[in-house]
């Protein structure tokens, strides 16, 4: 699976109550979360992201409370995926349980620049900067956890398996 799309680039610690404000947690539907996603930190991200865009945060991504609506806000604003420095180990499996791939790669979340598009092929741990023609290393999910992310979560993947 190749992931394409347009980065939105925030710093440090960007934490669940920033990706999305625990003011909106009065409902859990994706749309609402989705209009919501990020608002606090980039006012304008809900009206400007693409399905498939990316973001690229820094060290410590998704701190904070263990809410899994965080990872969803992000999937269901049409994030194709997350690369960080770094991530919180609670918002990692979280991400991972509900599909959205993520990708820890220092070096890329340190060069790759606002608005740039990537390309990203996450089995691979391969991130390329299509605008500086460069190529980073991620560290690739292996085994079971690929195979949750790509069924589209950690649900649809045990239905898989019964059915």
């Amino acid at each position: 699976m190749k992931l394409k799309g347009r980065v939105f680039k925030y710093g440090d610690n960007v934490d669940t109550d920033v990706i999305i404000p625990a003011r909106y947690l009065n409902s859990s539907e994706p749309e609402h979360l989705a209009a919501h996603c990020m608002e606090d930190i980039d006012e304008n991200f809900a009206d400007e992201v693409n399905e498939g865009d990316i973001i690229v945060g820094g060290k410590n991504f998704g701190s904070g409370s263990s809410r899994e609506h965080a990872p969803l806000a992000i999937k269901s604003a049409g994030i194709s995926c997350v690369i960080a420095a770094s991530f919180a180990r609670i918002f990692y499996r979280n991400a991972v349980n509900i599909g959205l791939p993520i990708l820890v790669s220092p070096e890329a979340a340190e060069a790759v620049e606002n608005g740039v598009t990537l390309e990203v092929e996450p089995a691979a741990g391969k991130i390329t900067d299509l605008d500086k023609d460069k190529t980073y290393r991620a560290e690739p999910f292996t085994g079971y956890m690929q195979e949750i992310v790509e069924a589209g979560g950690l649900i649809e993947k045990v239905k898989e398996e019964i059915n």
